[in-house]
C-alpha cells in the first residue's frame, strides 16, 4: 500500500549560483557518502546535475512523509546509487517501508518523484 507521493522540482541555475558562491549548500544537503561521489565528478555541469538532483529527491521524500523538510534532516535522507546506476533512496526511521525513488534532469532543470510504500 503506498504510504506518500512526493515530488520536487529545481531550477539548475540556483545550484549553480549556490555552489559558485561557496561548498556550504552541498554541505548541508549531502551526507558525507554523497559529499565523496561529487567531489569525484569531474564536470561543473555533472556536479550541479547531481547536487539538484538530491536535493529534489530529498525534498520529494519529504514530501511524501507529510513533514517537510525542517522536521526531516537532509542529513538523514541518502540518494545512492545500485550497480546499474539508478538511485536508491534511504531513509532514518524509514527502514522498514520500500522507497521508490527517480530523478532526471533537463538543460535548465532537475526533477525527482519519490513514493513510500508499506
Amino acid at each position: 500500500m503506498i504510504k506518500g507521493i512526493g515530488i520536487d522540482l529545481i531550477e539548475l541555475k540556483r545550484i549553480e549560483a549556490s555552489i559558485d558562491k561557496s561548498d556550504k549548500l552541498m554541505q548541508r544537503i549531502l551526507t558525507p557518502k554523497e559529499q565523496e561521489h561529487f567531489q569525484n565528478l569531474r564536470s561543473q555541469s555533472r556536479k550541479v546535475e547531481f547536487l539538484a538532483g538530491r536535493f529534489a529527491a530529498k525534498e520529494a521524500f519529504a514530501k511524501a512523509t507529510g513533514q517537510g523538510i525542517g522536521k526531516l534532516s537532509f542529513q538523514h535522507i541518502e540518494v545512492l546509487s545500485n550497480k546499474n546506476g539508478a538511485p536508491i533512496i534511504t531513509a532514518q526511521g524509514y527502514e522498514k517501508e520500500k522507497l521508490w525513488i527517480s530523478i532526471s534532469h533537463s538543460e535548465t532543470y532537475a526533477i525527482a518523484q519519490v513514493i513510500i510504500e508499506e
